[in-house]
């Protein structure tokens, strides 16, 4: 994957992100006790900050690192936990960074494959694109299989204010996975 050049922003007022956010803080702190020194895989960004106003030391990759071929940061042995929010489904091959991760801990959320609509894919930037949208158990076995065991999990769906076929769908189907591992 090439490295793009897109700036991201994240516009809070958006419900459906501002809902996706509050579902993961509520599992991050059901998981975590305060402090931790976590890794952030992707830029930094909004939940990043939440993270940090909720007491832990974050540090983020950098803009436009290609986890796929650069995983540095994985391997530092600082980190007691790597978090991943929609990180996964921008990688060609997640598994290689999955198992090269030192830290104890793995918290991941993913956007789940859903029958009724087609993966993502921005056709202007390269990183904006989903290579994998998991069903839970193949999420579940590429955590296994590459040294996590789930210690919990939830799903949930993504409302939208939208009428129509699919949003009436995305409202009732599961579109987010989110995890909490240990390194086995």
């Amino acid at each position: 994957m090439s490295k793009g050049t897109h700036t991201y922003s994240y516009d809070l007022k958006n419900k459906a992100l501002a809902r996706r956010y509050t579902n993961t803080l509520n599992f991050v702190n059901k998981q975590l006790t305060v402090p931790n020194k976590i890794l952030d895989l992707g830029i930094d960004n909004p939940f990043s900050n939440m993270l940090r106003d909720q007491g832990h030391d974050v540090d983020n990759t950098e803009m436009n690192q290609d986890l796929d071929l650069e995983y540095g940061q994985v391997i530092n042995e600082k980190y007691d936990v790597v978090t991943a929010f929609e990180i996964f489904e921008h990688m060609v091959a997640p598994f290689n960074l999955l198992r090269e991760v030192k830290a104890k801990k793995l918290i991941a959320s993913i956007p789940l494959r859903l029958w009724f609509a087609k993966a993502y894919w921005n056709e202007k930037d390269e990183w904006d694109r989903h290579y994998h949208e998991f069903e839970p158990r193949q999420f579940d076995m590429l955590l296994n299989k590459s040294g996590w065991k789930i210690m919990d999990s939830e799903k949930w769906v993504s409302k939208s204010n939208r009428i129509g076929f699919k949003p009436f769908l995305r409202g009732i189907t599961p579109r987010y996975y989110i995890v909490s591992c240990e390194r086995i």
